[in-house]
């Protein structure tokens, strides 16, 4: 019979007695309505308030999910799962499982992950906290769009529907409430579909306050989402600190910039070199950052990934940063001769420095460029 399933209604379970049964017996009335074959798993993660007993009465398959964490019950309940398909949502009865048709619809029509709205679909009042409303959700939905390019409008909607087999494609890692963003995040950087469809959100039933914590959660969701986009997190601020000082730094090395009330001069040199400096260390944290989440199977491989080691490797990262340091000797010798003509007497600053602040920023780069490319190598090792 398990070969015959279609769809497996799983439900996250922690100590929801109130609500459980209202549940599974809306998932089991729209499994006879439509006549789809198909079974309900609640995948408990400790409870002691009878939700076991409740689920086994009502011919539910319970799994025991024994590590902590809503992902990790999750993780339990999915795997057990026998269906084609998988729709998870929360047992607290907000959500309607006796109205799942339209994700099921497409997950025949081919979705590997079908994503509700309850933005589009509505939200009634008091079944969603104001900063969850208003600021939680539409900021982390906006980031997870701008991040990943992701055209949906609700990231975090505990209703969703995904193909068996496109859950074993995502290879989720995550315990927590995060487990939520990644599955959309891997959906994408898998390259499987995604639709959305109308959700609507009910007041919950319970009478004791909800698992999810509003701050604590929403940082593991934020923390979760720039981890997994290192070049938001690296790339693009090493970027623009990296082209702002080594400007900046070419300009002040040539003359002074002077204004009407103020110049800058040597001492704004040291700070757009430390841009420099600082803008480097981004670029190569975030080679480091991708690599290793590659290699531990954190984000997928990609195309562009192969070519970066066909671009970057140990040979070519040493002469470079070979050649960065003879740049930062040479014009520490031209600082010499500076100090040289004056009998190593007193230093006229503003020409001496203007030749040391580039010579010490080159022999850093070097540094910096030879240890990266050992590193890279490191954790490259794999290819």
């Amino acid at each position: 019979m398990s070969n015959n399933i279609e769809l497996s209604i799983v439900m996250p379970c922690l100590n929801e007695a109130e609500t459980l049964a209202i549940c599974i017996n809306k998932a089991q009335s729209f499994l006879n309505k439509n006549q789809i074959i198909g079974e309900i798993i609640v995948a408990d993660n400790g409870s002691t308030d009878g939700s076991i007993s409740i689920a086994t009465s009502l011919s539910a398959i319970v799994i025991n999910a024994e590590q902590k964490g809503y992902g990790s019950a999750l993780k339990a309940g999915i795997t057990a799962a026998s269906g084609k398909y998988v729709i998870m949502g929360d047992a607290d009865d907000s959500y309607d499982f006796s109205n799942l048709m339209p994700y099921l619809t497409e997950l025949r029509n081919g979705k590997d992950l079908v994503m509700g709205n309850r933005f589009k679909g509505g939200i009634e009042k008091d079944a969603m906290p104001f900063l969850h409303k208003y600021l939680g959700n539409p900021i982390l939905s906006f980031i997870g769009r701008l991040f990943f390019k992701i055209n949906i409008g609700d990231f975090h909607c505990g209703l969703r529907g995904f193909s068996k087999k496109a859950y074993k494609t995502m290879n989720l890692k995550t315990s927590g409430m995060e487990f939520a963003s990644e599955m959309v995040v891997k959906t994408k950087l898998n390259n499987l579909s995604i639709a959305e469809v109308p959700t609507k959100l009910h007041k919950d039933g319970r009478t004791r306050a909800p698992h999810l914590k509003t701050w604590s959660d929403g940082w593991r969701h934020l923390r979760f989402l720039m981890l997994y986009a290192p070049n938001w997190l690296f790339l693009y601020p090493g970027m623009l600190l990296a082209v702002i000082g080594l400007v900046m730094s070419i300009i002040l090395v040539i003359n002074p910039i002077e204004f009407s009330h103020f110049t800058l001069d040597i001492h704004t040199l040291l700070y757009t070199s430390a841009f420099l400096l600082v803008g480097i260390q981004f670029i190569i944290f975030y080679g480091l950052t991708k690599v290793f989440a590659v290699e531990n199977e954190l984000l997928p491989k990609s195309n562009r990934y192969n070519k970066l080691f066909k671009f970057i490797n140990l040979e070519k990262g040493l002469i470079f940063g070979f050649i960065l340091l003879i740049i930062g000797v040479f014009l520490s010798f031209k600082g010499l001769e500076s100090w040289e003509d004056t009998e190593f007497g007193h230093l006229d600053k503003s020409t001496t420095l203007r030749i040391i602040i580039p010579a010490i920023t080159s022999l850093q780069l070097g540094i910096q460029t030879i240890l990266f490319s050992f590193f890279f190598s490191v954790l490259g090792l794999k290819k």
